[in-house]
């Protein structure tokens, strides 16, 4: 069997020698890149050849990849790399790894044209200067045949190791069985459409309540699809910590079945389910010296790291859970970085699990390695509903002149130009805008201009002195890419906007930005001088689909999956899925008996009728719980009203116990609050929509009886979000549908669904709002529920 490796991948494990440095380096973009790639071509004779497939083989190793160029009267192939500043500071290993892709790519083509001798340059081009500095090499095809063979030769035992895992691995998974026997009510029909968007490589929508096993029911079939060599690997994506546990909790299901399926056949040769799962943690939370820089200079764990790596890399592979724990303890035992590690390690495990963000952001590892080394993955995306507004997030990046301000107090020289550019251009967008929030059509051309002026001139300081610029300046800097990176990518998907805040002696004199002040405030027609003001500019995604849809084109399949993903074509549109995209809806295995669901249609939750539901809303939480004493939880649209709701309750009903989530709580306090029901007493939790508590909290039993949701989850009316429901309107031509009734509702059904999580379970919810008796609203929640 053929084991089959990108060019750049081999050389990356074989010539990586050395520290592990991470300090920031000035680096083109992705866009420089290919731009500077098209310039270096488009200035060579009109014969030259362009990204040149090719692909060579040694034993069982097949190696495929694109050369950049080659000029076929000098003979010459060229590998050609863009760069920022100083050639001469580049770190020695990065050319040493230069040079083996550009040798390794001289052999291929070699033995492709039948050329017996060939010049194999390096070509660095750079991105200020477009000067070129070309390094050229002349080598006989054997010598370049015995560099190829050599990098093999390095490369074969792992690939040999890990062919004979996929091949042992493929073989287990096509036997192993489903580790309940049966599958539960609406289980088996998501697996079985789970597998065949994998097979027929299409992506899937699931809508499927809790109880039914959805982690399970979603892996399993695509480790059989695994079994069938329709997929490579398995990414589980999910938006929390407990997310990931269950996923890991589920494979682990899996080994204990297959397990103790060969002990009972007395199948003494068999061994444990050869499935690596590896869990990626955020750096932070993985990172051992967080006082230090990722250099050897600053980090022991950094420095040789990338000597020991192979010693660390056996070590955690004779695992198969490659948790954060077990990563730790294998770097730790070679004195190697756990985070970095880790990230070593994907190429080398089957199931991935990890945030969203390691897929889905623009800088993301797994989908960069897919792209490399075009594997065919499949991308299963747990509570589904969660990545509209995670990817929004990832796709928006805003400017703070406050922070602009305090990075050109202490700039070097050098940046005193393009820091008052930029500044005038600044203050020009202020002095023009007359509303406290304002939206443009686009990004100014004259401020981008001068954003991207800055970051040039930056990166160019950066380069000749990499110790001139300071923490406050680095972090502006950065901010200021990313800005300017979606500003270049700039359309209806997006808006620009700018939200202009005047210091505090502005909003005294003023008067009408204080608490409570109409929402499109003047600041124009005062008679009072005006001093300084600041503003954050923002370029704000909406709708982000265009940054999502690659995604699902580099995978093989994409399933995503929830408890709440109706309607699914607000989620379809919204994430960028095609419209033959298949549509899952799963029978839960509740009944409406379990449930009694009650509508407190005489109370108003709006925010002009807030101080006249509070009675109503603690009254009839008294009577519930003297109806029926044990756990609730209630649910109101904000801190600010939960605390009223909360300190009423504690004045009228001191009998009942209540206690409640508070701003900003750490995970051990988060934990304290979910405790109280775990203790089996009495009492009334009150939480946030939308918050901690809202969703992923498993409280079955008597743990938790009954909720009262006091809102209908809408987000606020405001001016950021008036603005982002006419641009779906826009779109999609159902504005306040998409922005406010969706997610509102949403929300509301994940919170209610924390009541039932078994089929043994009963309980009973209150819906509070007039609002609820609407015929859109009612659509929205679950067909199993019945509404009076």
């Amino acid at each position: 069997m053929t084991y089959v490796v990108a060019v750049r991948a081999l050389c990356e494990f074989t010539a990586r020698r050395g520290d592990l440095d991470l300090r920031f380096t000035p680096a083109p973009t992705a866009a420089e890149g290919i731009a500077g790639h098209g310039i270096v071509a488009a200035r060579r004779a009109s014969d030259y050849e362009s990204e040149i497939t090719l692909t060579g083989t040694h034993r069982s190793l097949s190696v495929r990849g694109r050369a950049d160029g080659y000029d076929g009267v000098l003979n010459r192939l060229e590998e050609v790399k863009t760069y920022r500043g100083d050639l001469e500071a580049m770190p020695a290993n990065h050319r040493v790894l230069h040079w083996a892709q550009a040798l390794v790519y001289g052999h291929l083509l070699c033995q492709a044209r039948g050329l017996r001798e060939l010049q194999v340059a390096l070509v660095y081009f750079d991105i200020a200067s477009q000067k070129e500095t070309v390094l050229t090499q002349l080598h006989d095809a054997a010598s370049l045949e015995a560099f190829f063979v050599e990098q093999c030769e390095r490369f074969i035992d792992w690939a040999m190791q890990e062919e004979a895992h996929r091949s042992t691995r493929n073989a287990a998974l096509s036997t192993l069985a489903f580790p309940h026997g049966e599958f539960r009510s609406g289980q088996r029909e998501l697996a079985v459409s789970v597998y065949r968007a994998a097979r027929d490589g299409r992506n899937l929508m699931a809508q499927a309540p809790t109880g039914i096993g959805k982690t399970l029911a979603t892996i399993f079939p695509l480790l059989k699809a695994c079994a069938a060599d329709q997929i490579e690997r398995i990414f589980f994506l999910t938006a929390k910590t407990p997310g990931r546990a269950l996923a890991l909790d589920a494979v682990e299901m899996l080994h204990a079945s297959a397990s103790a399926s060969a002990s009972a056949s007395a199948d003494t040769a068999t061994s444990p389910l050869p499935l690596r799962t590896l869990e990626l943690v955020a750096r932070e939370k993985a990172c051992e010296h967080p006082d230090k820089a990722c250099h050897g200079d600053s980090c022991p764990l950094a420095r040789g790291f990338y000597d020991r790596l192979d010693a660390a890399r056996s070590t955690a592979l004779a695992g198969h859970r490659l948790d954060r724990a077990a990563v730790r303890k294998a770097a730790l035992a070679h004195d190697v970085c756990p985070y970095y590690l880790s990230q070593e390690l994907v190429r080398w495990s089957d199931i991935v699990v990890g945030d969203y963000n390691y897929y889905y952001d623009s800088s993301a590892l797994l989908y960069a390695l897919t792209q490399i080394n075009q594997w065919r993955v499949a991308v299963l995306v747990d509570e589904a509903h969660n990545l509209l507004d995670r990817a929004r997030r990832m796709y928006t990046a805003s400017l703070e002149q406050s922070a602009f301000r305090a990075a050109r107090k202490s700039a070097p020289a050098a940046l005193r130009k393009p820091l008052e550019r930029l500044n005038r251009e600044w203050n020009a967008l202020n002095r023009a805008q007359t509303d406290a929030y304002e939206v443009h059509p686009d990004v100014p051309p004259r401020f981008l201009s001068a954003a991207q002026n800055l970051i040039g001139a930056v990166t160019e300081q950066l380069a000749e002195a990499p110790l001139s610029i300071d923490e406050t300046q680095l972090r502006f800097y950065f901010d200021a890419m990313h800005f300017v990176s979606l500003a270049e990518q700039f359309g209806e998907h997006s808006v620009f906007d700018a939200t202009l805040v005047p210091d505090r002696y502005v909003a005294r004199q003023l008067g009408g930005l204080a608490a409570g002040a109409p929402k499109a405030t003047r600041l124009a027609g005062s008679t009072t001088a005006r001093p300084k003001a600041a503003s954050t500019l923002c370029v704000r995604n909406v709708i982000p689909a265009p940054f999502l849809a690659p995604r699902y084109a580099a995978a093989r399949t994409t399933v995503m999956f929830s408890g709440t993903l109706s309607p699914h074509h607000f989620y379809r549109d919204t994430l960028g899925l095609a419209d033959e995209t298949r549509w899952l809806d799963v029978e839960g295995p509740f009944r409406a008996e379990q449930l009694k669901v009650h509508v407190a249609s005489h109370v108003s939750t709006r925010w002009r009728d807030r101080e006249r539901s509070l009675v109503p809303i603690v009254d009839l939480i008294a009577r519930q719980y003297a109806a029926q004493p044990g756990n609730y939880l209630g649910f109101l649209s904000s801190f600010d009203y939960l605390q009223r709701v909360e300190t009423l309750m504690r004045e009228r009903y001191p009998e009942v116990p209540v206690w409640a989530q508070e701003q900003g709580m750490d995970e051990a306090a988060r934990e304290a609050f979910l405790a109280r029901f775990r203790a089996m007493g009495r009492g009334v939790g009150f939480a946030v929509l939308g918050g901690a508590f809202s969703e992923g909290v498993d409280l079955v039993g008597e743990q938790l009886i009954g909720a009262f949701i006091a809102t209908l989850g809408l987000p606020q009316m405001n001016d950021v979000n008036e603005q982002m429901r006419r641009t779906m309107e826009a779109k999609f031509g159902n504005g306040y549908d998409y922005m406010y009734l969706y997610p509102g509702l949403q929300k509301v059904v994940q919170a209610a669904g924390r009541v039932i999580r078994t089929e043994q379970d009963v309980g009973v919810v209150h819906l509070i709002d007039d609002r609820y008796r609407r015929p859109e609203v009612r659509r929205l929640l679950p067909r199993w529920w019945q509404v009076p």
